[in-house]
């Protein structure tokens, strides 16, 4: 891939063309299945000023394919180790047993014999190089509270955590969960983790008692991290009874860590509970750290359930950290001046690699934001690039629609943005509209934007533009990172001609990858590997759950998640591409596509549209009126007429993943239950809703489909 998506093809503001391919391949491979294919021809090259400036030039590509795992200790010596490693990489792929036919569990090993603490990595060695007195948070809370921590703050306060945690009888190997908000605190109880060389596993601040109760019993906690409550949305929310509930009678949990944020009354264990400020803010600041195995276990990220129960996935050490700084720095070229935003929650992958390790390991200055962006006003996050300079703003596409619905055309006036150099985006694909919006606005026509995809389970990022050499495509991640090696496949794991979807997969393992499924290592060999084992040169491809499809320049085009294709009379339509052609209309601020039963036709395209200026972050609800009957004909004329959707449901809200991603799986299974009941039969239960970001919206559309009159089609009891 040494210069596929690095054309410098001249830049154009033509429109989107819609064409439908036929006589194509479907998903799985099958010849002759007619594929509605929405086809983006904008195209943007690298500035020259970018070019001229960045990291890494095109010549990177050829570098890293000529000899991968070379390339990868490069990039590991940018990091400090205690002991240096003896083999770069060893792998065991999934190969079945002579007798039994069972397949074995893949593993892999990187910078095996190596030695290094990650801690030290993201703040001790930038001290020690002079760099102390240089900010490395700065710090905002919603109702308005700032703070600003310099790298020896940093170091000084992790030295502290470091110190409690072992007073509270942690070491190497225990797991710790942290249940926090975006918080100074979140960052320095991760990175002390680090630094004893326990496991953390953060979760999100929003989540139920049952979920982080999941999570305690799964790892086997020994301590838990909570708060007393939370800013969200203009209130202080309590908190501590939730990890009360979800600690309840586990024996292996010996404390409750409590940080005080919202100075709300709350129940109090004895001999349990500790305070934050009582325990580790009075603790020694002097802490000498231990180097650990480059396998050693860093933390545990639970993938976010859309199917199944979460899984809870491993992330080493120096594979992690190797693969997220040098990411962090090539993608971003990450430049010491530079100001990072994540807008992430911590407690989601991308806050892991590109909000506390890839940016600290660099160096770099930072911004993290407790609250919600439409608190107090909808301009908070403007406020907040212009306050303190962001240069690198790294946000979801989810957020991007919601701007795009609040603001329209144009962002307010008053605000300085020009301190932006950079754009990021995560999560989804991005529809194309809202790229070209985030680029004319935020980017002033001019900003790259850094789509990236990646997951969970590969740690940082494996499909992304460099900032300085390739030619973005809006909707598009482009090519793989240097070091990687990405395919759409078909079912017997051969390469799809351009254009046809297929299964999106890794063809060699890379550092960053989760090295298993905690408790689990069956279900990390079936869940990601046992697909195409013995396929390809490293005898198995890694599956990433998503159809995919790489155009004519090579750049690769996320469809969305294999089960959530819709299969209309044998057509196999991407939700993500429905959902990109109806978010393109002004009245309608986001979309989300699944495939509901129908009698006829096996399946029917069924959408859920939150119009614009409504929404979650409106208390009193309202919004742009919708024109379903024109919404249809859109969908219809952009992708083709197999597209065009059969319901059409208005809501509040759409559930979603903490990292921004729809829950389609959800949306079906509404439908289904509210058919059922209306049919007189016992609704089957839903899936897994533990890991939802806004689980309320559940109950919103399940209000919306119950509203619906009875003779709607979508809900009149359809068997």
């Amino acid at each position: 891939m040494s210069d596929v998506g690095t054309s410098t093809a001249p830049s154009t503001t033509e429109s989107t063309e819609s064409t439908v391919t036929t006589g194509a391949v479907d998903t799985a491979g099958a010849i002759g299945t007619p594929e509605a294919r929405l086809v983006e021809s904008r195209t943007y090259p690298a500035p020259a000023a970018v070019t001229a400036q960045a990291n890494v030039d095109a010549s990177i590509y050829a570098t890293a394919s000529a000899d991968p795992v070379a390339f990868w200790e490069d990039a590991a010596r940018r990091l400090d180790w205690a002991e240096p490693w003896h083999t770069a990489h060893e792998w065991e792929p999934p190969v079945p047993d002579a007798a039994t036919g069972e397949l074995s569990v893949p593993a892999a090993r990187w910078f095996v014999g190596g030695r290094l603490n990650v801690a030290e990595n993201c703040v001790d060695r930038h001290v020690r190089a002079g760099n102390g007195t240089k900010v490395a948070l700065h710090f905002e809370g919603e109702p308005g509270d700032r703070e600003s921590v310099t790298y020896e703050d940093l170091q000084r306060r992790v030295s502290q955590a470091a110190n409690a945690l072992t007073d509270l009888g942690i070491g190497p190997g225990d797991r710790v969960v942290v249940y926090l908000p975006v918080l100074v605190e979140t960052v320095v109880i991760a990175l002390a983790c680090a630094r004893l060389g326990a496991v953390h596993s953060l979760v999100f601040g929003g989540f139920s008692a049952e979920a982080v109760r999941f999570r305690l019993e799964d790892t086997r906690a020994k301590l838990l991290v909570t708060s007393d409550g939370q800013f969200r949305r203009g209130k202080a929310v309590e908190v501590k009874s939730q990890a009360d509930e979800a600690a309840r009678d586990l024996e292996h949990l010996e404390h409750v860590l409590v940080v005080r944020r919202t100075g709300l009354d709350i129940a109090w264990t004895p001999d349990r509970d500790v305070w934050w400020h009582e325990s580790v803010d009075t603790a020694s600041e002097h802490h000498e750290a231990r180097s650990f195995d480059a396998e050693h276990p860093l933390f545990i990220i639970y993938t976010s359930g859309t199917t199944g129960k979460p899984k809870g996935l491993v992330h080493s050490s120096g594979g992690y950290l190797t693969h997220t700084s040098w990411s962090h720095w090539a993608h971003f070229d990450a430049k010491a001046d530079d100001v990072h935003w994540c807008t992430a929650d911590l407690a989601w992958v991308t806050a892991h690699t590109y909000e506390i390790y890839g940016p600290l390991s660099n160096g770099l200055t930072q911004v993290i934001y407790e609250g919600t962006p439409g608190e107090p006003t909808r301009e908070r996050h403007l406020e907040i690039i212009e306050r303190y300079g962001v240069t690198v703003y790294y946000t979801a596409p989810t957020l991007i629609r919601t701007f795009m619905s609040w603001f329209g055309d144009e962002l307010p006036t008053g605000h300085d943005l020009s301190s932006l150099r950079l754009l990021g985006t995560v999560g989804e694909a991005i529809n194309p509209e809202a790229w070209v919006w985030f680029h004319r606005t935020f980017g002033r026509g001019e900003l790259p934007i850094i789509d990236t995809w990646w997951q969970s389970e590969t740690g940082a990022s494996m499909l992304v533009p460099l900032p300085g050499v390739t030619t973005l495509k809006p909707g598009s991640a482009t090519v793989a990172l240097p070091g990687i090696d990405m395919a759409v496949v078909d079912a017997e794991g051969n390469e799809q001609p351009a254009g046809v979807a297929g299964t999106l997969v890794a063809r060699r393992p890379w550092p960053g990858m989760a090295r298993t499924v905690w408790g689990d290592p069956a279900r990390y060999r079936d869940s990601y590997w046992k697909d195409y084992a013995g396929r390809g040169e490293h005898g198995g491809y890694y599956v990433a759950g998503d159809s995919a499809t790489v155009d004519a320049d090579g750049c690769f085009w996320i469809l969305g998640r294999l089960d959530d294709v819709v299969n209309v009379s044998g057509h196999r339509l991407s939700t993500i591409e429905i959902e990109s052609a109806l978010v393109a209309d002004p009245t309608v601020a986001e979309a989300g596509a699944a495939g509901v039963h129908d009698p006829l036709t096996g399946q029917a395209v069924a959408v859920f549209l939150m119009p614009s200026g409504g929404g979650a972050e409106v208390p009193s609800g309202g919004g742009a009126e919708l024109d379903h009957a024109a919404l249809r004909a859109r969908v219809a004329r952009e992708i083709g007429p197999i597209a065009k959707p059969r319901h059409v449901i208005e809501v509040p809200d759409l559930p979603k993943t903490r990292s921004g991603k729809i829950m389609r799986r959800l949306l079906a299974e509404l439908v289904h239950a509210e058919r059922d009941r209306r049919a007189g039969r016992e609704p089957t239960p839903l899936g897994d809703t533990t890991s939802l970001q806004n689980p309320e919206a559940v109950a919103a559309v399940a209000a919306a489909l119950a509203s619906l009159p009875a003779d709607d089609p979508a809900v009149a009891g359809l068997s």
